[in-house]
């Protein structure tokens, strides 16, 4: 080798001088390129670490001693041999050797030269994973796996530019759940990244919680090679059909696909149709270079104005029924989250409360003087009152689901802006298909000021007074088997910051926490439709994710509750939770049951069975994970131990032994 040649190679230390014992081989690292590394007779020796017949790890093998007394390098896979110094087989045929790399001995370890770094080649997975951000997908959450690895790379490049976020998180479906979060919060796609089958099939439940609540995600599979779908190859399933239910879009990339058309189309269904789309890498066309001069594509005149004003004759029905009406109230869905200053604003013209469903805890502060609170099975009796007491009712955004229990038999406005939606479960008294904000502020302004209501607002407040006191009541129940729910969620009310972002798991907890909490500011993310045990915590990784990334979230606190059921679901996750410093307190109600199955049994008069959990210290657990962790076993701790949770700077756990039954 010439002095030239030497000092254009880039040298890379790779060992200890005493790491590599005599007769022995290991695998090294030199930039991104992966050698065997081996050392015999004193000599080191440095060859390309794929074995030519199936790639096996070299650096993985032995060195042994061959039948006609040479040393040979042996691949651990199928027995393949390789002189460790030469890389050259038994026989010397140069066609089947290994590719060596020169090696020096200095004084403080072993180095390898290396050519310089080519230019990096842009390929298929670039163009594509170019044309996501600029669509505006800004975190991706996800597992790097054999069959991602082309498309991995694409976004380790994107990250490293600064374009997006990467979070590696520890089961799949804790990817899918965050991103659902992420999406219902902002209402922008985040993406999921999986390998083949099992990664890929990890994903569908949390695909299926942003599908039927209809939150805009992106998921990216990987898929085997493309030259072997079909036969059956190892980690091979038919994605497409796979994903075909929970996917409104879901095409595979090919070479001979427009690239960056088809990320622009399944970024733009994601985003109008507010659904799941999917793509589906197979490993080899990840990596293929993309055509010279091809350019990422964007949202610019992809995407039209979307407020949706009601036809004239629609309005005016609904104002006849408005005007004639005395005591009308309106229930909120979550469909109506990002029109609520319109809606509050028809609601004090009217002086009508405004109850919520459960899925849209939080969209009216309780301390309005027009919040009744939730309606159905996870609210208070302060909305039942007022249903029964209407004779109108205005719903906006609501899905009549049976939990919430609107009652069909009253006079109906359902407005909406999902045609789907209006009258699905049954007929009302008139559908109304408009933007919820548009068509708000369409009644309020085209109302008569003379408007004559019964002003309900008293009834309210005497309403509050009776359910607060009520709850005043129930804070010293103690059967000594842990500490009551109304206790846990008044501490919750006093100390949670009034603009936290606050995801909710499944269950008693949960129930709990639709009665009792009083929302201030607060945003509430919760499985909805699916109501999927474990959603909480993966969705507050989600939550915090997108408070990096959107300028109206910054600062805000992300809370989640859950107990030990759901939980226990993604506790792993915790630790994804300490290694990017997110700011999350999980507060934990832990009775060691799967409390609301419990109680499902009671009441079907099952007897109860297999339904208690066992259980680690979960504070303890936290601690160990790098977070803070603390249990509570009394009353008297929880101010005190839930604000030092808030105050920690990154993942925290309020463990609350809770009593299974005062709930």
């Amino acid at each position: 080798m010439s002095d030239q040649t030497q000092k254009e190679l880039q040298w890379y230390r790779v060992a200890d001088l005493d790491e590599l014992p005599e007769g022995r081989v290991k695998t090294v690292v030199a930039r991104q390129k992966t050698m065997a590394l081996t050392h015999l007779n004193g000599e080191y020796g440095a060859m390309d670490n794929h074995c030519p017949h199936q790639g096996g790890p070299l650096g993985e093998g032995s060195i042994e001693i061959g039948t006609d007394g040479e040393c040979w390098l042996r691949c651990p896979w199928h027995g393949w041999d390789f002189n460790p110094l030469t890389g050259l087989p038994p026989g010397g045929h140069e066609d089947t050797g290994q590719e060596m790399f020169p090696v020096e001995v200095r004084n403080d370890g072993i180095y390898i030269g290396l050519d310089p770094e080519p230019p990096r080649q842009q390929t298929i997975s670039d163009v594509m994973t170019e044309t996501m951000v600029e669509w505006g997908v800004k975190s991706v959450f996800g597992m790097v796996g054999h069959s991602n690895l082309g498309l991995a790379d694409a976004l380790r490049v994107q990250e490293y530019g600064g374009n997006l976020k990467y979070y590696g998180i520890r089961h799949e479906g804790a990817a899918a759940f965050a991103c659902s979060a992420y999406a219902k919060l902002t209402g922008k796609p985040a993406a999921c990244l999986s390998i083949a089958g099992p990664g890929a099939t990890n994903l569908l439940t949390g695909l299926w919680d942003a599908k039927v609540d209809r939150a805009p995600v992106l998921a990216l599979t990987g898929q085997v090679n493309v030259q072997v779908l079909g036969p059956g190859a190892f980690q091979e399933i038919d994605l497409a059909s796979a994903f075909a239910a929970v996917s409104r879009f879901s095409q595979t990339v090919l070479h001979t696909s427009k690239h960056a058309e088809l990320m622009t189309l399944a970024c733009k269904s994601a985003i109008v149709n507010r659904d799941v789309a999917h793509l589906i890498f197979p490993d080899d066309v990840q990596t293929i270079p993309a055509d010279e001069g091809v350019k990422a594509s964007g949202p610019g005149g992809r995407i039209g104005a979307q407020e949706i004003s009601p036809p004239e004759s629609a309005v005016t029905e609904a104002l006849a029924l408005i005007e004639k009406s005395k005591r009308p109230i309106i229930v909120v869905g979550y469909g109506a989250r990002n029109s609520m200053p319109e809606v509050i604003a028809l609601a004090e013209k009217l002086n009508a409360p405004i109850l919520t469903t459960f899925k849209g805890k939080g969209q009216i502060p309780d301390s309005h003087p027009l919040a009744a609170g939730v309606l159905g099975r996870s609210g208070t009796p302060i909305a039942s009152w007022f249903m029964n007491e209407c004779d109108l009712i205005l719903t906006f955004g609501s899905s009549f689901s049976n939990h919430t229990g609107i009652a069909p038999y009253l006079p109906i406005v359902q407005v909406d802006f999902e045609q789907m939606a209006l009258g699905k479960f049954h007929s009302v008294t008139l559908p109304v298909w408009g933007e919820i904000g548009v068509t708000a502020k369409i009644f309020r302004e085209q109302l008569a000021d003379s408007t004559k209501k019964v002003d309900q607002r008293p009834e309210l407040a005497e309403r509050w007074a009776i359910w607060r006191a009520e709850k005043e009541s129930r804070l010293p129940d103690d059967r000594g088997n842990g500490i009551n729910s109304t206790s846990i969620f008044a501490a919750l009310t006093r100390l949670l910051p009034e603009d936290a972002i606050i995801a909710v798991d499944v269950g008693n907890n949960t129930y709990s926490f639709g009665r009792y909490f009083e929302a201030k500011q607060q945003r509430v993310l919760m499985s909805g439709y699916l109501g999927s045990i474990g959603f909480s915590f993966p969705a507050a990784l989600g939550a915090w994710a997108a408070t990096q990334d959107h300028e109206e979230f910054k600062e805000r606190k992300v809370v989640s509750i859950s107990g030990d059921g759901g939980f226990g679901q993604y506790l792993a996750e915790f630790t994804t939770a300490v290694k990017y410093g997110m700011d999350i307190t999980h507060i934990l109600l832990n009775n060691h049951l799967l409390g609301k199955i419990s109680k499902e049994q009671r009441a079907g008069e099952w007897e109860v069975w297999q339904t208690s959990l066992h259980n680690p210290n979960m504070g303890s657990y936290a601690k160990l994970c790098g977070g803070y962790g603390k249990r509570v076993t009394s009353t008297d701790q929880l101010d005190t131990v839930i604000q030092e949770a808030l105050d920690y700077k990154g993942p925290a756990l309020v463990e609350i032994m809770s009593d299974p039954e005062l709930i």
